[in-house]
């Protein structure tokens, strides 16, 4: 079935069948590439992108659910938000082996927009569904943080 899909500003036309996961067509038809596969299950957040400008898990969204939802992949993300996330990120070296990165990033990104002053407990709640395999938490945490008090200037 074909499906028109709204991705990052652009109309895309796809083939697939309806229970396609938004990842695979991100991934395998759009050669979309920062999307990462985690777990496939939406338990570790790795495939995470913004429908509608909420972070979403792209492994488990069926292509059929999205209608003309809006989607944003890492590839897009170009905000205010995610300039200061962006650069708080390289400022506190976090990622190790990168792979969650794209994930986290664009959970802590709708974070910002959301929450311009968000607490320790906040950010744990808004990143609670990203995994860090390399454990760089404390990093992470600093960096939106640093962000916060970057989009505050």
């Amino acid at each position: 079935m074909s499906y028109s899909l709204n991705i990052n500003g652009k109309t895309h036309k796809v083939d697939v069948d309806g229970d396609t996961p938004l990842l695979w067509v991100l991934r395998d038809t759009l050669h979309l590439t920062g999307t990462k596969f985690g777990c496939g299950i939406a338990q570790c957040g790795a495939c995470t992108v913004h429908i509608d400008n909420s972070p979403a898990r792209a492994c488990s969204t069926p292509v059929d659910s999205i209608g003309s939802s809006a989607i944003t992949t890492i590839e897009a993300i170009n905000s205010r938000e995610a300039k200061a996330v962006q650069a708080a990120w390289i400022a506190r070296d976090v990622p190790q082996c990168g792979y969650c990165q794209s994930g986290q990033i664009m959970s802590a990104v709708a974070l910002l927009r959301d929450n311009k002053k968000p607490t320790d407990k906040d950010i744990d709640d808004a990143m609670e569904g990203n995994i860090c395999r390399c454990a760089t938490y404390v990093r992470i945490r600093a960096a939106i943080k640093d962000a916060a008090q970057a989009l505050e200037a």
